[in-house]
């Protein structure tokens, strides 16, 4: 049965519920799918953010540098070690051909134990220095970082969420990435191999009529070189792979504009709260000022719109301090009370504005005013008859 155009439309319609066509409009194909824009986070990732991401172990990482780190660095050791390990293994097949015609049942545990030691003196270099550089790979990306959060059972993860990986592993940037990466990978391979191989063949074609050692020798040549100009390209490659999830790795932690407000009234505070609280400490210093204004020496008006009370006590202060201060009704509330404990009433209109603007209540005066406010104590102390000290 053959179907139309329309007809298959249709068909398609029927069993999907939306042609693949109009998909492809809806979400046009693109290497910036599930780019943090796309999605509404716009917004540079915070210092707090960062830190808890870090804490998670949700680090920039980039396994092809720790991979190639690790084939480097075992394939040195491959070469050093390569008469070591050669000696070893004539050794151990030297051991057992002998040994194999004698084998019996009370013997088998002593021919475990040799064969354990030979493996242990073979393997346990390289495994060593695999570690090494593994662990040396990791320092070197994300440094001293130790946590158990990305191994924790998570009940979430139990039922995966096909979409999302089926987009994640055929319709993003990482997934086109890999897909170069590992083709790249296997194009290194592939011509590194046919290079070194091209340039040994006639050694490899006279392998015939070749004593075994020297065969084997330029076998193990041809490989050892091939290895290790592909783990020293592959590092190279590394980098941009290092660089690439660098990237992605701020762009899963871009945030939105509510996720930052949210994440700054969380760490500092709702501002509304703040003001409130704000509002109530500026009630509560009001209410304590005014009970301070009888220990005040000198009380400065402006006249009407401004009042501020000074204190001074030579023995114990460098300067002489604001105890109260206050402006229009909250001035003339100080000024009754400064009348009413027989505090001198001062009239200066630069110096009360001024220390009204500049000064906070139980700061000490700024050098700037010592001249002026020593002229108002001397004063003061004239019009009660007490003691006249300077302001030094």
């Amino acid at each position: 049965m053959i179907l139309t155009p329309v007809e298959k439309q249709q068909v398609l319609k029927r069993i999907v519920g939306i042609p693949w066509w109009e998909e492809t409009q809806k979400f046009p194909m693109g290497l910036q799918w599930f780019a943090a824009e796309d999605e509404g986070r716009t917004e540079e990732p915070t210092e707090q953010k960062i830190r808890k991401s870090r804490e998670e172990g949700k680090v920039a990482k980039s396994q092809e540098l720790t991979s190639s780190l690790v084939l480097l660095f075992g394939i040195i050791t491959l070469g050093a070690l390569g008469s070591y390990m050669f000696h070893n293994m004539l050794e151990m097949l030297f051991y057992y051909f002998t040994v194999s015609a004698e084998v019996d049942t009370g013997s088998l545990n002593q021919l475990g134990s040799v064969f354990i030691s030979y493996i242990l003196k073979l393997c346990l270099p390289v495994a060593l220095v695999a570690f090494l550089a593994a662990f040396l790979g990791n320092v070197l990306q994300v440094g001293f970082l130790f946590t158990t959060k990305p191994i924790t059972p998570d009940m979430n993860k139990i039922v995966p969420k096909f979409g999302k990986f089926f987009k994640r592993a055929f319709a993003s940037s990482e997934s086109a990435f890999n897909l170069f990466k590992s083709i790249g990978k296997v194009a290194i391979v592939f011509v590194l191999a046919y290079l070194n191989i091209r340039m040994e063949l006639p050694k490899i074609t006279a392998f015939s009529t070749a004593p075994f050692r020297v065969a084997f020798s330029t076998i193990a040549t041809v490989a050892f070189r091939i290895m290790l100009e592909t783990a020293l390209l592959l590092l190279a490659l590394s980098i941009p792979d290092y660089i690439f999830q660098r990237r992605k790795h701020k762009e899963t932690l871009k945030m939105s504009k509510q996720e930052v407000k949210e994440e700054r009234k969380m760490h500092e505070g709702d501002p509304l709260i703040k003001s409130r609280l704000r509002e109530r400490m500026r009630d509560i210093l009001a209410r304590n000022m005014i009970q301070r204004v009888p220990e005040a020496d000198v009380v400065i008006t402006n006249p009407t719109h401004f009042a501020v009370a000074m204190e001074w006590k030579r023995q114990v202060m460098t300067a002489p301090r604001v105890v109260a201060k206050g402006q229009d009704h909250l001035a003339r509330r100080i000024k009754e009370i400064a009348r009413e404990n027989d505090i001198t009433i001062i009239e200066n209109k630069p110096l009360a504005r001024a220390l009204y603007s500049e000064v906070e209540i139980g700061d000490e005066i700024p050098e700037k005013y010592y001249e002026v406010m020593a002229l108002v104590l001397t004063e003061v102390y004239r019009m009660t008859g007490r003691t006249a000290e300077a302001v030094s």
